[in-house]
């Protein structure tokens, strides 16, 4: 089993993820800036799961060296600063970016930064040792928590097929559909589509919108 740390983890998206994984089996830890705010994240959880010890609290730096996989749930503001003060724990892994780069107030507006994507931009500051794959952009927090099915699947773009695949077992054993989407380049799309998705939710009054792959055999 891989051991997942998701960096800036206490808000909804990182909870939703760990309690995903957590419930299936992988050793998961909650990193964040305050040792406390992840110990209460991963208390909450752990609650949720009916088990204590499923998923564990640590600083980000703590995390990023103890895991073996790397998650990134941070708001864009804050993605920069969190890749560069990574870097040191990240060579040799998988890093998965569910940033988007939205800039407030216009978060329905596609506003992608000078690098491409959120995900270009990590794979920039962390360098070539680190494998970097963008997914889970598109999914609402709303579902996670929750044992109910998804109906968005997950695009998965990365620097390499193998990372992609890795990431793909990742998002089946969180109970969602995933695809190989291609290559890093891809990811301006992915990220891209999630302020279409916004705009969708606030004109239709719902907070689930997503996306599906058709025309292909589902297993």
């Amino acid at each position: 089993m891989k051991k997942i740390a998701i960096l800036g983890g206490t808000g909804k998206e990182g909870k939703g993820l760990a309690y995903r994984w957590a419930r299936v089996g992988y050793e998961v830890v909650i990193g964040s800036r305050s040792i406390e705010k992840a110990l209460s994240a991963a208390t909450e959880l752990n609650q949720l799961l009916g088990k204590e010890g499923l998923v564990g609290g640590m600083t980000n730096d703590e995390a990023a060296q103890w895991a073996e996989l790397v998650v990134l749930t941070v708001p864009f503001a804050a993605h920069r600063e969190m890749c560069e003060a990574m870097k040191p724990y990240l060579t040799g892994k998988v890093v998965v970016d569910v940033t988007v780069p939205l800039v407030p107030p216009k978060v329905t507006k596609v506003q992608m930064p000078p690098a491409g994507s959120a995900t270009q931009e990590a794979r920039q500051i962390l360098g070539e040792e680190v494998e970097v794959v963008a997914a889970f952009q598109n999914i609402s927090y709303e579902h996670l928590l929750n044992d109910e099915e998804i109906l968005c699947d997950v695009l998965v773009c990365g620097s390499s097929k193998a990372a992609r695949q890795l990431v793909l077992e990742l998002v089946e054993a969180a109970g969602m559909v995933g695809w190989d989407a291609g290559p890093i380049e891809n990811s301006v799309v992915v990220e891209g589509m999630t302020s279409i998705l916004i705009g969708i939710n606030k004109q239709y009054g719902v907070q689930s919108a997503g996306i599906r792959i058709t025309g292909v055999p589902r297993s």
